[in-house]
């Protein structure tokens, strides 16, 4: 499980992360069947290939639930996830490593709510950010009566 964050502990510029993923053709496979996306580029390498594609992809959605792991990861069991957002600006492929990443750069309170802003991506092996995106993150205080 992962370690709780409270409000008191975070500072505008903290880390969130790193969160190393090694996607593969079979996991690609058993996405294409839970989500219902069959799209051929992403199973089918001469079908990719004949896309102009390097090969087969991973499916942007997939990125995305990545990255949703590692806002999920770190707002906590007692924490929640306001808003993710992404957007798909490069292609990662099966057998190379992704990195999640991300870091706080706006904390603050709203309806009796204590909020982080986070700026979170995905970047491949090369350190290139391939799907850059936003969250804001609810967490707990410890001075909160409720747990």
């Amino acid at each position: 499980m992962a370690k709780q964050h409270y409000i008191e502990d975070i500072e505008v510029g903290a880390e969130i992360g790193p969160l190393q993923k090694d996607p593969t053709t079979q996991q690609l496979v058993k996405y294409a069947g839970a989500s219902g996306d069959f799209y051929q580029i992403h199973y089918d390498k001469d079908f990719a290939l004949a896309n102009k594609l390097p090969g087969v992809i991973l499916h942007g959605a997939l990125k995305n639930a990545f990255l949703g792991q590692l806002v999920t990861d770190f707002a906590g069991e007692h924490g929640w996830v306001r808003k993710l957002s992404v957007q798909y600006r490069g292609m990662d492929q099966p057998g190379s490593k992704v990195i999640c990443r991300g870091k706080v750069i706006k904390k603050y309170s709203e309806h009796g709510h204590h909020m982080v802003d986070c700026e979170i991506w995905l970047e491949n092996a090369k350190g290139e950010k391939t799907t850059p995106g936003s969250a804001t993150v609810i967490l707990p205080s410890r001075h909160s009566s409720a747990a």
